[in-house]
């Protein structure tokens, strides 16, 4: 296995703020909603809609974004490619979380019913 420690340092150094105009974005010029993103950020992280505008205004790392978080019991659900990558076997934890969120911004993105992309039974 190739050696990523450089590209999880970059990622876990990224500042979400820098991001979150790509996803909003994204979605939006897909047809989906900034409400529909934040569902889903908030599935993922736990955080609601002014937390969230909290870490972008504080400029959080993405290692402070997910540091802060309380992941969904059902994050482990998400599988599928994302830049490249296996999303179930990347190994390390921030870079793997950050491309959960990719994932289901993809998801959200390609017209997925919201019940599928939060994992719902």
């Amino acid at each position: 296995m190739k050696d990523t420690s450089h590209h999880d340092e970059r990622i876990a150094n990224m500042s979400f703020a820098s991001v979150y105009p790509h996803y909003v974005a994204k979605v939006e010029k897909k047809g989906r909603t900034l409400e529909e993103l934040h569902q889903v950020i908030e599935w993922l992280t736990g955080y609601d809609t002014k937390k969230v505008q909290e870490l972008i205004a504080q400029k959080a790392t993405f290692a402070e974004f997910f540091g802060g978080a309380e992941l969904n019991p059902n994050a482990h659900l998400i599988k599928g490619v994302i830049c490249g990558y296996r999303v179930e076997e990347i190994q390390n934890p921030v870079t793997q979380q950050v491309r959960y969120l990719d994932k289901l911004v993809d998801e959200l993105a390609k017209g997925r019913k919201m019940e599928k992309i939060l994992r719902e039974p």
